[in-house]
């Protein structure tokens, strides 16, 4: 069971009961634009937080004073694992963006990736015109490593066909992180 602090915040294994909050910011579109799937239910949202809570890849970002759910990180490694590299993600509600909980909920991230997983390599990739992401991803010290044309789709058309997008790759190794 994963648990730790920052200064205003706690990031925590999701818990069932997550589920109101995750629907707070998972049912509005804008918070999906440059996301897989669609505005979800509060009952798909149960069974989000419910299936989140059986490992540690998606980790709830909470306020320490209240407990409220304000965000989400993924955090999983990649393959090989022998690489020692690790992927972060993040979605946060909007009622909570200009105060700087995602990055400080992601500087924590890291130093658990590199401090007590041993990382190697934490990577991150975001949509070249989802901007307040990759400025996140340079306030981490994290560099741009790549910008990779059509890579992959999350839509499609009515008709079918598949709306490919771009994405940045950004990375930071262990001895940056230390430096």
């Amino acid at each position: 069971m994963l648990n730790m602090e920052t200064e205003r915040l706690v990031i925590r294994n999701f818990v069932p009961g997550d589920s109101e909050d995750l629907h707070e910011y998972l049912s509005q579109k804008e918070v999906l634009r440059y996301e897989p799937g669609s505005v979800s239910n509060l009952e798909e949202c149960k069974n989000m937080a419910n299936e989140r809570s059986q490992s540690n890849i998606f980790l709830a970002v909470c306020l320490k004073d209240s407990d409220k759910m304000i965000g989400h990180i993924y955090f999983n490694q990649k393959n090989p694992v022998e690489f020692l590299t690790w992927e972060i993600g993040y979605i946060f509600n909007p009622k909570y963006y200009g105060n700087g909980y995602a990055t400080e909920a992601c500087q924590k991230i890291l130093q658990y990736g590199f401090e007590d997983l041993g990382a190697h390599r934490i990577i991150g990739m975001c949509n070249p015109e989802n901007t307040a992401s990759w400025k996140l991803m340079e306030r981490l010290m994290m560099r741009r490593e790549g910008h990779h044309p059509k890579i992959a789709f999350f839509r499609r058309t009515t008709d079918g066909k598949p709306i490919w997008h771009d994405a940045y790759q950004y990375a930071i190794l262990a001895e940056e992180w230390k430096s």
